[in-house]
């Protein structure tokens, strides 16, 4: 069994080591604004963290995460360009699984810089596998930003591809909305019903609920407007498919890609974007021919990044979660910085499950 005071020594050591890469220490509060976190991930955030309300604050949310209060911090009064570090205990409910922890220390690093964001990939990364070396962890790596620029040009309507955005970190959803807009699953019989009515809104009962009748006619007109939309083309089906199941080490991965963007030529300024990340990760020292890529990496957990993302794992411990994560979130800055943002990466590593490895191979 893991002590608590060798869990705080090893943050406390990791910690120092961010620091003599430049890492400020930061140690945002416990308790965080709940609107700031509900604003960004929607209501579900309620079922993963502590609530409690404050007679003066409002709604509270135990500390779920470090990179929400960094970002905010650092678009309200930090330097340019800027190098965060901090430990400390998260929060997280755990409705489903009794043995996964429900507060537990994180020790992260955070890069703000404009400059080089290649570069500042490989920094995190490169810095994130010294810490990990030695414990027979698996690294696997994505981008985000591939699977982005794919769905933003697409030849289809402006509502299709805010709706595939929506659900992007959704899998299923995601795949039966593309299915649906390629013309690959039939219409609800519902739906079609719906919109062969010639007023749809003619009916004597009475509104129950919190949606107006002006609501729900835009709706019915959106919908109608979708059903007159021709399909997603083959060619970018084809590319689509194919991109999502690119799986490979770095350097044949980008080869792969770039015969998708033969399909999907808005993909290349993300591909040059990895390539520059695999030069960058390569002068760090990283062996990129043995570093796993999966361009649908990062889908299911990893909500707020939109680029480079990457997760350490113990294959020989698939009941554990991953032992550290990270990624570029760029657009998190732009939604927290009041009209500003600036390129940003960082993760976080978990020292509890680092000495869990350690004690059982002992």
């Amino acid at each position: 069994m893991v002590k608590r005071s060798d869990i705080q020594a090893r943050a406390a050591m990791m910690r120092v080591r961010f620091e003599a890469a430049g890492g400020q220490v930061v140690d945002p509060p416990l308790l965080q604004p709940a609107g700031t976190l509900l604003d960004l991930y929607g209501e579900d955030i309620r079922a993963r963290a502590y609530v409690t309300t404050d007679a003066l604050r409002g709604e509270q949310m135990m500390r779920p995460d470090f990179t929400v209060p960094v970002v905010q911090m650092h678009m309200r009064d930090g330097a340019e360009p800027a190098r965060y570090t901090y430990s400390g205990e998260v929060f997280r409910r755990q409705e489903h699984d009794p043995d996964r922890s429900n507060e537990y220390v994180q020790v992260g690093y955070e890069v703000f810089d404009r400059d080089d964001p290649a570069a500042a990939d490989a920094e995190v990364f490169s810095l994130f596998a010294l810490q990990l070396r030695g414990l027979s962890l698996r690294a696997a790596t994505g981008d985000i930003g591939i699977l982005i620029a794919a769905v933003q040009g697409l030849k289809t309507t402006e509502r299709r591809k805010a709706a595939l955005m929506r659900h992007l970190w959704r899998p299923r959803r995601f795949r039966a909305l593309l299915d649906r807009f390629a013309g690959r699953t039939p219409v609800p019989a519902s739906r079609e019903a719906l919109l062969a009515s010639e007023n749809p809104m003619g009916f004597d009962t009475p509104m129950i609920g919190k949606r107006k009748a002006a609501e729900i006619e835009a709706r019915i007109e959106a919908l109608r407007e979708d059903a007159d939309t021709g399909p997603i083309s083959d060619t970018e089906m084809v590319g689509l498919d194919s991109l999502l199941a690119v799986r490979e080490t770095m350097p044949f991965a980008l080869e792969q890609l770039r015969d998708v963007a033969v399909d999907l030529p808005q993909i290349s300024p993300a591909l040059d974007r990895l390539e520059a990340r695999i030069a960058a990760l390569a002068a760090r020292g990283v062996n990129v021919h043995d570093l796993d890529f999966e361009a649908a990496y990062g889908r299911t957990s990893m909500e707020y990044y939109d680029g480079f993302v990457f997760g350490f794992y113990a294959e020989r411990r698939p009941d554990l979660p991953p032992i550290a994560t990270g990624g570029r979130y760029d657009a998190l800055t732009r939604q927290l910085g009041n009209g500003t943002e600036i390129p940003a990466v960082g993760g976080v590593l978990r020292p509890d499950l680092m000495l869990e490895i350690e004690e059982g191979a002992q």
